[in-house]
C-alpha cells in the first residue's frame, strides 16, 4: 500500500503572485524595482514558465511586504489543535527542492516543523543564517551535511541533529540521491516566522529554472515591459 493516496497539494506560486502584486496595485515594472529582479523574470514566474528560488521568493516577500509563506496560502487562523490529512500538506516548490509545511503557521505555540525535499546539490546557500530557538533535524533519507558554528555534521537516514539556532548554520545535499529531512524549530521569539528566517535571502540566488531559449533571471535580453493593463505605482 503506497505511503500517501495522492500527492499532497501544489500551490501555484505564479498566480498567489500575481494576485498578492495586484492586490497593491503593483505592475511588474513597479515590482522589479522594488525587489530587485527583471520584470520579465517576474513575468515568467506569474505565468509558470519558471521556478523562483527561496532567496527569489524571499526577495518578493520582502518587496510585498508579506511573509514567504504568503505565497502558498492565505492567512489563517491559529489554533490550539491542528491536524492535516497526509493528503492536505501545503508545499512549495523551489529550485532543487520541496518545501512542505507540517502545520506550524496553523498552531498558535513557538514551533515550526517542516519537511525539506532537496534534490542533489541542493543547499540553503554560501552563507550561513542564525535566529532564535532550537533545531532539530532527522534525515530521513540521502545524505546531508549541516554546518554549524564552522563545525560539519554529516547526516545519513535515522541520523539526528539538536542544536541552539543562534549558531551560524547551513546545509547541503553532498550525496547522490534526494534528501528528505524533518527539521523543527522550536521555542523561537514571538515576532520571528521560523520559516522565512530558514529560507531568507541569506540563501544564494539558485537559477530559475526556464524553457530553453528563454532569458537568465536577470532578464538581460528580454522585454520588461508591465502586462497590459497593469497599473504602475
Amino acid at each position: 500500500m503506497p505511503m500517501y493516496e495522492r500527492e499532497a497539494i501544489s500551490i501555484n506560486v505564479g498566480s498567489r503572485l500575481r494576485k498578492l502584486r495586484e492586490e497593491r496595485g503593483l505592475s511588474l515594472r513597479a515590482l522589479a524595482r522594488a525587489s530587485g529582479l527583471s520584470a520579465n523574470a517576474l513575468s515568467m514566474i506569474e505565468r509558470g514558465l519558471s521556478s523562483p528560488s527561496v532567496s527569489t521568493l524571499y526577495k518578493l516577500a520582502t518587496a510585498l511586504h508579506v511573509p514567504i509563506t504568503a505565497f502558498f496560502r492565505e492567512t489563517i487562523e491559529k489554533r490550539e489543535v491542528v491536524f492535516i490529512h497526509r493528503d492536505e500538506r501545503l508545499r512549495l516548490s523551489f529550485a532543487r527542492g520541496v518545501w512542505e509545511d507540517l502545520g506550524g503557521d496553523r498552531y498558535q505555540g513557538p514551533i515550526s516543523p517542516t519537511l525539506l525535499t532537496l534534490e542533489v546539490g541542493g543547499t540553503s546557500g554560501p552563507f550561513p543564517m542564525s535566529h532564535t530557538g532550537h533545531e532539530f533535524v532527522f534525515c530521513l533519507r540521502g545524505e546531508l551535511e549541516y554546518e554549524i558554528a564552522d563545525r560539519s555534521y554529516r547526516l545519513q537516514a535515522g541520523d539526528v541533529l539538536l542544536f541552539s539556532a543562534r549558531l551560524p548554520h547551513r546545509w547541503r545535499n553532498v550525496g547522490s540521491t534526494v534528501v528528505n529531512v524533518l527539521i523543527l524549530v522550536a521555542g523561537f521569539a514571538e515576532e520571528e516566522r521560523p520559516a522565512d528566517l530558514h529560507y531568507h535571502a541569506f540563501a544564494a540566488e539558485a537559477p530559475i529554472e526556464m524553457a530553453e531559449g528563454q532569458v537568465d533571471q536577470e532578464g538581460e535580453a528580454a522585454s520588461s515591459e508591465p502586462e497590459e493593463g497593469s497599473k504602475e505605482a
